[in-house]
Order: structure tokens, then sequence, then C-alpha cells
């Protein structure tokens, strides 16, 4: 299962758009960055403990192909993405550059392949389950990714904010986490449920409803393409809810790695602190995610 970010369908309905943008620079690094702000998840304060891994032989970090722009093979064949630069950073951080192996294999081989040790982490958006937690370690998320409005933006409310859309039409795919926490948060609000999201994109710039409720990444590259024609703009702020998307992206260890588990999560701690962390996002994420 692919981590609970998103209720729609990452693999397919907007990898071939987030690869278009990010191929023909349609979308640049330099314009998200104006914005764009990384929410604090490690406490600049908290003294995280680092196991000493210099007896490590081998850092190898499993990942996919075909989720952009967390993982992707760029126009040259080379694996890059956010993922990649991430793990490239902690190898750095925890002194171990020599020793960093970064390997792409199919989704879902990655937990077998994990558990044979033909890798020593994971970093491919794996959902945390309880199951899972059987079987692995996982650190703290790294990076949330909300929830949000998408509006015309020659629509008119009474308020900018979510309460401003409480009697309008607002779009969502159906039987998704994005659904029930549309629900959820906001009953007043008149959902209208779409079988996919190019259905609900088709129909706000249409007119036919006021807004669209899902997921922020997605939100923001379908606002910028040339598809939206600068038709859309966010509404309020970011909307998190670890009952409806889950816990966000972490990595994913061998049961047994209970040390390199820990020297990870410190090394995300250092790369949280000194700016690191947000310099590597803000390569790839579109501003106002947050």
């Amino acid at each position: 299962m692919r981590a609970k970010v998103t209720s729609l369908d990452l693999m397919g309905l907007w990898r071939p758009l987030v690869a278009f943008l990010l191929f023909c620079g349609l979308v640049t690094p330099p314009a998200w960055s104006q914005e764009a702000e990384l929410p604090v998840l490690f406490d600049a304060r908290e003294r995280l403990v680092r196991p000493d891994v210099s007896g490590v032989l081998r850092l190898r970090f499993l990942t996919t192909t075909d989720f952009p722009p967390f993982n992707f093979t760029d126009q040259s064949g080379k694996l890059s993405g956010f993922h990649i630069d991430l793990a490239r950073a902690l190898c750095e951080e925890l002194g171990l550059q020599t020793r960093c192996q970064i390997q792409a294999l199919p989704y879902a081989q990655l937990a077998e392949a994990l558990e044979a040790k033909q890798g020593e982490a994971v970093m491919a958006g794996v959902a945390v389950t309880p199951e899972l937690r059987e079987r692995f370690n996982f650190t703290r998320p790294y990076l949330l990714l909300p929830a949000r409005f998408l509006m015309r933006s020659d629509e008119v409310l009474t308020r900018q904010d979510a309460e401003g859309l409480f009697g309008r039409k607002v779009g969502v795919v159906k039987e998704t986490a994005h659904a029930a926490m549309l629900e959820s948060f906001f009953p007043n609000i008149e959902r209208v449920a779409f079988e996919d999201r190019d259905a609900a994109m088709k129909a706000l710039k249409e007119k036919e409803i006021s807004a669209v409720f899902a997921d922020a990444l997605q939100l923001s590259f379908w606002m910028m393409s040339p598809q939206a024609a600068g038709c859309c703009r966010f509404l309020d702020g970011p909307l998190l809810s670890e009952r409806h998307l889950g816990e966000g992206m972490t990595i994913m260890l061998g049961g047994q790695d209970g040390a390199l588990t820990a020297a990870l999560e410190s090394a995300l701690g250092a790369l949280s602190k000194d700016g690191r962390l947000e310099e590597i996002y803000l390569r790839y994420f579109p501003a106002g995610l947050f």
C-alpha cells in the first residue's frame, strides 16, 4: 500500500503530469520557493541519540522509479527525486557517503526485499500499518502531505476560509480518504462525488462546482499546469488528519535494525534543524503546499 498521503491514484493519474512539468521546466524550483514552507516536524531543542554507525558496511536505500516527484527516472535515465536527494543527504550526515547505495525495485517487491536483507531502508511512500509495524521499524515522519481546497479564482466568497464554502458545491473523488475527511471536517459543505480526479477538475473549470477538496500536492501541480490555464487558486490553509491521511512519509527499516532506525531519525532531525531538509523540499514541491 502506498502511503495514505492521498486518496487519489498517485501511480496513474498525476504521474505523467508531474513528470512532464518537471522535465519540460514548466514548473521550476525558483517559482516554488517564493512561498513554499515546510512544517517543522523535529523540535530544535530535542536531543536525539545517535548510535554509532561506523560499523555499517553498507547503507542501501530501496525505492521505486514511478512516484514523482519523490522518485523517478529523469531524461538522462538517472534516478532522481526528493527521496533520492534525501537519501544522499542522510548518508552524508551519517558519514556514510562511500557506503551509500540507492536501488530501485518494483513497489510490490520492496517489503520482501527488505526482509531478505537486499537493502537496509525503504524510502518509497509506504503506508505505516499495524501489520507492517509487526515486521519493520519506521522513523518519525519527515514529510506530511495535507489536503486543501482548490477553487476558481473568479469565485466570490463572503470569507476566505472553508466556511466561505458552506452551502456551495465542493467536488471530491468518491470513496476516498479525502471524501471521508471532507464529510467529517465540514458537514455543512455540499459534497459532489466524482468517479475520478479528471472529472472533478473538469467540473471545476466548467463552473459546475465551486471548489475541489483533494491532496494538496496533486492540486498544486494541476493548478500550475497548462491544463488549468490559471483558472484556480488555493483557499485557506492545509488540513492534516492522521486518521484519514495516515502518518506521513517515513523510512521503513528491518525489524532488527533499531540502532540504524535511531541513527536515521537523528540524521533527519539534523537535516531539519539546519535547513537542509527544507532545501531539498523546495527543489521538488510547488508553492503553497502548506
